[in-house]
């Protein structure tokens, strides 16, 4: 007890109080469940080691700081396996493509599509104009026109008995039907004779650009007429319409000249109507159908146009003439308009083709 005083108080000891201490640390620490405790470091130990540390380079990364180097690595990382991967299987795909190549031709176009259809049908108008008019005097021009566009050993006037006579007097293409790149039958709408109309099924043949009637062309009936619906019946403005059958013949009048600066006074401001430039003289105005509305009305007007030429026939043959009077060759159309009322006048914003039937006048 007198040497711990004494190392309490700070005195020195000397060699054999540190021996003795020796033999009593050795004594103690072999004493059953007695162990010394581990000597901490100081503060500016651990300084200085980290500092040298730093120093000579090895300093272990540590703490939350450099986490964005593990990220940009595993980033860069998966990048390159998404590359690799993806020229993996894009090499594969071509692979079994350019493999399969060989194996399958490649489909070819429809046959609608590689089929001259246009220059057909002009070689079907061409032909209908020759085989539709025949007569005694002309058999043998005919036979040259007709032989010129059939196969090698054909019948050049393809059944035509040598007798009678019969005249074209228009034809127009109806339709065409393609069989394949090379085959089609072109049908043809035509009158004959001044007032018959005739379908003619012309089957057509083509190779290397060049074209060929393949045999005798078919007689076809001509589409029927149809059966327009009838109009349903309409509510009618009955003021409208006399406001209407007072004023639109001004415009009409102004429509047929075309003169734009007096064209102007009987539109909406922004409208964009151009008149007939004189093609046609007002006559009268037919009719008006104007439903009950608002300000603006979509309506129906029916107009007589005086027609500027006739006809006339005379021994020496057909011939036109300007009309010199009203009382002449008269034309009725129908328009779909829509107006506007300003001010108690009705002002055009525009006109058009009718597809509808505007009724009894």
């Amino acid at each position: 007890m007198a040497r711990r005083a004494t190392l309490d108080r700070g005195m020195p000891r000397d060699a054999d109080d540190d021996d003795a201490g020796a033999r009593d640390g050795s004594a103690r620490s072999g004493r059953a469940g007695r162990r010394s405790a581990p000597q901490r470091p100081r503060p500016q130990q651990l300084a200085a080691q980290r500092s040298a540390a730093r120093r000579s380079g090895s300093v272990p990364w540590r703490g939350s700081g450099g986490r964005w180097v593990v990220w940009t690595l595993r980033v860069i990382a998966w990048v390159v396996l998404l590359v690799i991967g993806y020229r993996g299987v894009l090499a594969i795909v071509q692979g079994s493509t350019s493999s399969g190549s060989g194996a399958a031709p490649a489909p070819t176009a429809a046959p609608a599509s590689t089929f001259p259809a246009t220059q057909a049908e002009a070689y079907a108008l061409q032909f209908g104009s020759a085989y539709l008019n025949f007569s005694p005097a002309t058999a043998s021009s005919r036979a040259g026109l007709l032989g010129a566009m059939l196969p090698a050993g054909a019948d050049p006037q393809l059944g035509w008995n040598g007798v009678g006579t019969q005249t074209l007097q228009s034809e127009n293409v109806a339709g065409i039907q393609v069989q394949g790149p090379h085959k089609a039958i072109v049908t043809l709408l035509a009158e004959i004779n001044g007032s018959q109309a005739i379908e003619l099924g012309v089957p057509v043949y083509t190779s290397g650009g060049r074209f060929v009637v393949t045999g005798e062309p078919a007689l076809l009936p001509v589409p029927k007429a149809a059966a327009a619906p009838t109009a349903p019946a309409q509510s009618v403005d009955a003021a409208a319409v006399t406001a209407l059958q007072a004023q639109l013949p001004a415009f009409f009048r102004a429509y047929a000249n075309g003169s734009q600066d007096t064209l102007s006074r009987f539109l909406v401001q922004g409208a964009q109507v151009t008149g007939l430039n004189g093609a046609v003289a007002y006559n009268r105005l037919v009719s008006v159908a104007a439903p009950p509305g608002g300000t603006t009305r979509k309506i129906t007007a029916v107009v007589s146009w005086t027609v500027p030429t006739s006809t006339e026939t005379t021994a020496a043959g057909t011939s036109k003439h300007p009309i010199t009077n009203v009382s002449s060759a008269s034309l009725e159309t129908t328009y779909d308009m829509t107006v506007v009322e300003q001010g108690g006048t009705w002002y055009v914003q525009a006109i058009g083709s009718s597809a509808q039937s505007p009724g009894p006048p």
